[in-house]
């Protein structure tokens, strides 16, 4: 009597860290005080959780009543910890017996009235719940989100009076169950394009290593197209893939959609976004677009309109595959493995060496409209391809029916995703320099002609080692172990933009 522990979770990055709310009721002058680093919205939890109880008719105790958030020096925010307070309080004044609690963990804002409202990262609280052995439960419009989770008990609220009710032994709450299955978006088709064979080409060897492509060419030759179909030739997410973009999105606070969570996203912000919206911030930490790309496709169409600082922000995520924002009271880690697909006008007015539209530009234009993007991050984008406008021959020739569609280029990039699994545990555009030297070393021939490109097209030692993963990737979509002339050739005729790089 007058002590009760209630375990919650509290949300820094993508992590569900365990929050331990005492409550302690003591003589002296009446009163509710809140402890452990809460930000506004926790400290204000008192007055919803006093409207609550006495519209849930509980008595609010007339005693002197301090609530600690432990530990004391994790931030708390959000009204996530509405619920367990009131439990807490409840528990301490012998309302509800405290004597099961220690098997669940709580989330949710108390409105007014005693009804719970949703809340953000109910995803990853509630596999943190499940490795704990705990019961979580959840407001009824986060049970979707939760029931993801496979292995986790789950049970959802419409109020306090419920969850009291199935803590005194009466009436059980209801488990969370996922709506339905997956149901796969009907996804835009490559064989839609017409013509641009090189350009699918470099879209099939981009996907089946995981490497970044930038597609450099005028106005409407199909470079936002190409771009759009990338994630349906991209191989299925396995489970903790899904899991772990589910948990970003949640975190974000856009809510998981259970019908569409197992889909690689597809991210394409618009060239005014902030570096903020790109890589994420705020006073109070967010996921950007590559965190919200996670698993998925980074796609910046018009990529000289970018602001430069804002895309030199890319350069670490592109290698590191996760971006860490720090801020004076905290520091949240968000992953960012994201495939980078760009597309460009070779000039201001898009005309630039385009024979059938004669280019209004001057060369110092050009020259300042591709400096624009620097030489530092081109480094990075392992394929820069010029793509030509397509002909009217081309468009009458070509139709739909007669090329590859998605599904078929599908199978091939899984083979030989399959491949690179089998023999280094992961794709292509990850390898390190240690299974470079064991998968990548070209033959002789292939040797003697990457020195010559080093050479003649000043490429870093960057470049030369995104060229190797590149032929490895090339020779695997062949199902050939070792890595020919043939292989360095393609990979070479993928980086000719590196010249013009200022």
């Amino acid at each position: 009597m007058g002590l009760a522990q209630v375990h919650s979770r509290a949300q820094r990055g993508i992590e569900a860290l365990p929050v331990a709310i005492e409550v302690d009721l003591a003589n002296g002058l009446p009163g509710l005080s809140i402890v452990g680093l809460p930000e506004t919205a926790v400290k204000e939890s008192k007055e919803r959780v006093r409207s609550a109880l006495a519209n849930s008719n509980y008595a609010f105790p007339n005693r002197r009543i301090t609530i600690n958030l432990a530990p004391a020096d994790l931030p708390k925010e959000g009204g996530r910890f509405d619920l367990g307070i009131a439990l807490g309080v409840l528990a301490a004044s012998g309302q509800i017996p405290d004597e099961a609690l220690g098997n669940y963990e709580f989330l949710g804002e108390l409105a007014l009235g005693g009804t719970l409202r949703p809340v953000n990262g109910v995803l990853p609280a509630c596999l943190r719940a499940r490795d704990q052995g705990r019961t979580l439960v959840v407001p009824r419009e986060n049970a979707a989100e939760a029931a993801l989770v496979d292995g986790a008990d789950v049970r959802v609220a419409d109020n306090l009076l419920q969850v009291c009710a199935h803590l005194q032994g009466g009436n059980a709450l209801e488990r969370a169950l996922a709506d339905g299955v997956c149901t796969p978006l009907a996804a835009a088709c490559l064989s839609d394009v017409r013509g641009q064979h090189r350009a699918k080409r470099a879209l099939e060897v981009a996907a089946s290593g995981g490497h970044s492509l930038l597609f450099v060419g005028p106005p409407g030759a199909g470079k936002s197209m190409l771009a759009s179909r990338l994630p349906g030739i991209l191989p299925p997410m396995t489970q903790d893939e899904a899991l772990q973009t589910a948990a970003v999105v949640s975190v974000g606070g856009n809510g998981v959609d259970p019908a569409r969570w197992r889909q690689r996203p597809y991210r394409a912000p618009h060239h005014t976004a902030s570096g903020v919206a790109l890589v994420g911030g705020g006073s109070t930490p967010r996921p950007g677009e590559i965190s919200l790309a996670h698993n998925g496709v980074l796609f910046l169409d018009e990529l000289p309109e970018f602001d430069r600082r804002v895309l030199e922000v890319l350069r670490e995520p592109l290698e590191s595959g996760h971006i860490t924002i720090s801020r004076a009271a905290m520091q949240a880690d968000y992953p960012a493995a994201f495939q980078l697909i760009c597309a460009m006008n070779p000039c201001p007015c898009g005309y630039h060496g385009d024979p059938r539209r004669a280019c209004r530009c001057t060369i110092e234009q050009v020259l300042r409209y591709r400096g624009k993007v620097s030489g530092p991050l081109l480094d990075r984008i392992d394929l820069q391809l010029e793509v030509e406008a397509v002909s009217p021959a081309e468009l009458r020739a070509n139709a739909p029916r007669d090329s590859e569609t998605s599904e078929q280029v599908r199978e091939r990039v899984i083979r030989t995703r399959e491949i690179q699994w089998q023999r280094q545990g992961y794709a292509n555009h990850a390898l390190n320099s240690r299974d470079m030297e064991r998968f990548c070393q070209p033959d002789a021939g292939g040797m003697e002609l990457l020195e010559q490109a080093m050479e003649r097209l000043a490429l870093s030692a960057r470049a030369y080692h995104r060229i190797l993963r590149l032929a490895r990737t090339i020779a695997d979509m062949a199902e050939e172990k070792s890595v020919s002339l043939a292989h360095v050739s393609e990979a070479i005729g993928y980086r000719t933009l590196d010249r013009q790089a200022p």
